[in-house]
């Protein structure tokens, strides 16, 4: 997208200032926040459903309040340190050039909200989940009836569990996108105009809470997760859940804070970030409409959301839980499509001219009909959530050819079978990529002969994929409760029979839902992205505006002919790289202490394997929470520091191609991530199941390892370059003005440039080599040093 960007058209930026918030645009508006108000009520009746469940047997229950302390306490101090960086940056937000002090104060306070909403939203995902859990378990127990009682119908059963862990993922879909509208409903509201300015900060709180939520939880979960897979499953032969193994209720743990929680901050800081790129081109390419009609299509998607969620009620016809959840998902695309397609002929205008407060002539005078502009982008948008759910599924799920040739590869060995994960992972990014590259340039086209109507249609895009993000946050959480739910039934040992089987069934489609929304979630981080790109051009144009420059002295230009902003491309790329295996190492290294300390407890104390001894669960929740926890500061510290490197450095132009490098990249590692991670899952899976040897066989051990080493592929790494993304571009549009304003004209200050330059690269330096320079220390009995002292009680309990 770099050659979007010429020095005549930054020269000659479009005018912002005819636009306005009419009254019946606040009439509408309105509306949209009492959906979003609506939302969070429809919330608040599953929840009801859903704590209306049993709860099972007192033993399942006992397990569940441990999941549940372990996950309160961590995300507690998760959110404690977040929030003294939270108010940190709220004060920089200061710093940073605006129109007046109004945007300025509503930037800083909504950059507030924005990460107040993006925490709550993944708290709530968590609290909910680790309470679902257990009474999808005790559903399940039911299918096996005590000595005496009749038989139960299996498919009944089967879909109350299912119904209840699918309506727990509900809430968190009505948080997400309840909380989002709302957010920038109040903004639009408040500050009408100036709407977009102030959206930024509400776009970077959320973008940055995600971002952290995303890469501890990640660090958690997958740290607990390989450290029981490798000793529990691999040196002592034990299932994965089994109660003996002092890792496992971490990894229940790490399924909630990681998954759960994470995923939820992430679509929700989506959600919000692609509604700021939107209003903010919208208000240039549609004038006064372009302040209420991005609105419109995500409220729209809140009411299908609520209709798709509902719909997911299992039939005897169906041949999996997933057949269900695909009904829901398609029935909510196709009623979203219907209703904008509606909105948009009653809303807006037939022709470019008759668009209120646009001033640039080219898109008055653009030929064609601002109508289907709007309702084929948004249509873009839905349907590639449709093409990529197939193509994910395709790659990932367990009946498809590309897992059972991993499988396959199973019977040679674990190097095969890592090989055949990579390889499929990286053939599964090319086409994914190509279908978001259409989706992308398809909207592009849209706008013709003007770049602002183009780069609108590709944020209408965007809004569009939005409206199937309350059923895909209701599919991501669906995986992980039903996964936990099989956790407690094992390490409980009070369902078994037929009560387990419904428990692997629920579990092998809660890893594709996982896999597939994973898919989703980055064509949203990359459209969010684009837009945001399209913004940052904006930005530049509107602060070219405001320097009092010399004639000719402004040549700004992303042509990456120009040494600058090819170093700016390579850069972009390379950050996605280390960010990546940053995270990969940071769960390595905590995994390292997990197994040490595993290994430790399986030594000194016999007595575990024969249960006449408890395994110290609260020594490996303390390990993970602490390491999370302490990895949090240096890919955070990339993400915001190392745009503001590039861009006071090499200039505003090489900031552009660094974002452009930082896209293409990132789109391609987080698919390859995310589908060798969920590939190498259900392979495992289907070993498990008895093919390729089964359990126990050498087919499985080597599965085993491939799963570990795709865990912090597909639940650290990949996911979170999501909001990396997002936080790297929302970085430059705020700081584009003043790279332009300290470069040329009056206030050209280089001294100033170069400070900031060398301060943020001298802390990214000195982050990364504090990182690198962390291991697992190993004393000389073999266990972690970590772990020498007791356990933090406030972890623990």
């Amino acid at each position: 997208m770099a050659g979007l960007f010429n020095p005549t058209e930054l020269d000659h930026p479009t005018s912002l200032a005819a636009a306005v918030l009419t009254d019946g645009n606040r009439l509408i508006v309105i509306v949209i926040a009492a959906v979003a108000l609506a939302a969070l009520i429809v919330a608040q009746l599953l929840v009801r459903q859903v704590l209306a469940a049993g709860e099972g047997t007192d033993s399942m229950k006992k397990i569940a309040a441990a999941v549940q302390e372990g996950a309160n306490a961590y995300l507690t101090r998760q959110l404690r340190t977040l929030g003294v960086f939270a108010v940190v940056v709220f004060f920089l937000l200061f710093l940073l050039p605006s129109d007046n002090w109004s945007q300025r104060v509503g930037r800083s306070v909504f950059f507030l909200i924005g990460a107040v909403f993006s925490a709550t939203t993944g708290y709530i995902g968590m609290r909910l989940a680790v309470r679902a859990n257990v009474r999808v378990a005790a559903a399940a127990r039911e299918a096996t009836p005590a000595e005496g009682e009749p038989e139960k119908d299996l498919t009944t059963v089967s879909h109350k569990a299912m119904k209840i862990a699918f309506r727990t993922g509900g809430v968190v879909g009505m948080f997400t996108v309840g909380l989002g509208l709302l957010g920038a409903s109040v903004v639009v509201l408040v500050y009408a105009a100036d709407a977009p300015k102030v959206l930024e900060g509400f776009g970077l709180g959320a973008a940055l809470i995600a971002m952290f939520m995303r890469v501890g939880g990640g660090i958690f979960t997958k740290a607990a997760d390989v450290g029981a897979d490798l000793v529990g499953k691999v040196e002592q032969g034990i299932p994965e859940d089994d109660p003996r193994n002092a890792a496992t209720i971490a990894d229940n743990v790490g399924d909630n804070v990681g998954d759960c929680a994470g995923m939820a901050a992430d679509l929700f800081e989506s959600y919000a970030v692609t509604l700021v790129a939107a209003l903010i081109l919208g208000k240039a390419a549609f004038g006064d409409s372009g302040l209420a009609f991005p609105l419109i299509v995500p409220a729209i998607g809140v009411v299908t959301a609520m209709i798709g969620i509902f719909a997911v009620a299992p039939r005897r016809a169906d041949r999996s839980g997933m057949s269900a959840i695909n009904r829901g998902f398609f029935i909510s695309a196709v009623i979203s499509l219907a209703m904008v397609a509606v909105a948009v002929f009653v809303y807006l205008p037939s022709t470019y001219a008759q668009l209120n407060g646009v001033t640039d002539d080219v898109i008055k005078g653009h030929d064609g009909n601002p109508r289907i502009l709007a309702l084929v982008a948004v249509a873009i948008g839905i349907v590639l959530a449709a093409l990529i759910q197939q193509l994910t599924g395709y790659f990932t799920e367990t009946t498809r050819r590309p897992v059972k040739d991993i499988g396959r590869s199973s019977l040679t060995g674990p190097a095969t079978v890592v090989l055949a994960g990579i390889s499929i992972g990286l053939e599964s990014a090319v086409y994914t990529a190509l279908l978001i590259g259409l989706g992308v340039y398809g909207a592009f086209l849209l706008g013709g002969t003007s770049v602002m109507l183009a780069l609108f249609a590709v944020a209408l895009a965007g809004t569009g994929l939005l409206t199937t993000v309350g059923v895909i946050v209701a599919m991501d959480t669906f995986g992980p409760v039903s996964d936990n739910a099989q956790g407690i039934a094992e390490m409980s040992g009070d369902v078994t029979g037929a009560g387990a089987q419904v428990l692997t069934d629920l579990d092998a489609v809660g890893n594709t839902t996982k896999a597939i929304t994973k898919g989703i979630a980055i064509a949203t981080a990359v459209l969010a992205a684009s837009a945001l790109y399209g913004s940052f051009k904006d930005a530049i144009g509107t602060a070219v505006n405001d320097v009092h420059a010399k004639a000719g002295e402004l040549t700004l230009s992303m042509d990456i002919s120009q040494p600058n902003n090819l170093v700016g491309l390579m850069l972009g790329a390379a950050v996605v790289f280390l960010f990546s295996g940053l995270a990969i190492n940071a769960v390595s290294r905590s995994a390292g202490a997990v197994v040490f300390e595993v290994r430790r407890q399986f030594r000194e104390h016999p007595g575990i394997m024969d249960y006449t001894e408890q395994p110290e669960y609260g020594r490996v929740v303390d390990i993970c929470t602490k390491d999370a926890l302490r990895e949090l500061a240096t890919p955070g510290l990339l993400a915001v520091l190392a745009p503001i490197a590039v861009g006071f450095t090499l200039g505003v132009g090489a900031l552009g191609s660094y974002l452009a490098g930082a896209i293409g990249t990132g789109t391609l590692m987080a698919v390859f991530l995310a589908n060798s991670g969920g590939a190498w899952d259900n392979a495992k899976k289907l070993v498990e199941d008895g093919h390729f040897g089964g359990k126990g066989s050498d087919a499985h051990a080597a599965t085993v390892i491939g799963d570990t080493v795709g865990d912090p592929f597909k639940d650290t790494a990949g996911p979170a370059i999501n909001p990396l993304l997002k936080v790297m571009n929302l970085v430059a549009l705020l700081i584009a003005p003043a790279i332009v304003k300290f470069s040329y004209g009056d206030d050209a200050n280089p001294a100033v440039r170069g400070i900031v330059a060398a301060l943020a690269i001298l802390v990214i330096i000195g982050a990364v080599y504090v990182s690198k320079r962390r291991s697992v220390a190993v004393g000389d009995d073999g266990t972690s040093e970590r772990v020498a002292k007791p356990a933090d009680p406030a972890v623990v309990s």
